[in-house]
Parts: structure tokens; C-alpha cells; sequence
């Protein structure tokens, strides 16, 4: 969570605002005392978007900056000769997972 005093919220509102649009939490303090938190609004569908934003946030993911292109979807898939991902899958389903 950062730290912010009044006058630095004063100065640079909009810079704030978008950091707890991506999900960061800010403390504003008065002569050092905690007095407010502003903190992002969140809907319950919203719960991947945070998380997403927590691990974007933390090194974990990058998001991506344009969609997927037409060659993604004609490139070869490969083959699962063995059959171990339909097996793993209709295990997963016997188990009730």
C-alpha cells in the first residue's frame, strides 16, 4: 500500500486515481497521521480482473497489448498421439473435481 500526504494527493490527483484504478491501495495522511484510504471499487464478477491486476502488479503476468492475430488461429495444433490430455480430462470429470 502507498503512502501519500494531503498535499501530494493535492498536487497529483490524477496520478493517484489511475494507480488505484489498477487496483493499488493509497493511504493519505495528514502530518503523518493516517487519516483516509482510497481504495479501488470492486464487483464481485470483478475478482479475476483484481487478480489479474495483483500479478500484473507483482512481476507475475504482462498483459497483452493488441489482440490475436488471424495467424494464431491457422497455425497447426499439435497432436496428442497418446491421448494423455483427453485421459487427464475425463479423469479430472470421474473425480468430481
Amino acid at each position: 500500500m502507498q503512502t501519500a500526504a494531503v498535499s501530494e494527493l493535492k498536487a497529483s490527483t490524477s496520478e493517484y486515481l489511475a494507480k488505484v484504478k489498477s487496483g493499488e491501495e493509497i493511504l493519505i495522511t495528514e502530518r503523518g497521521t493516517p487519516i483516509a484510504k482510497i481504495i479501488p471499487l470492486r464487483r464481485p464478477d470483478d475478482a479475476l480482473s483484481a487478480r489479474m491486476m495483483q500479478l500484473e502488479r507483482s512481476g507475475m503476468i504482462r498483459r497483452g497489448s493488441g489482440g490475436i492475430t488471424e495467424e494464431f488461429w491457422e497455425a497447426p495444433r499439435p497432436v496428442d498421439r497418446q491421448g494423455s490430455a483427453l485421459a487427464a480430462l475425463l479423469a479430472e470429470r470421474e473425480d468430481g473435481r
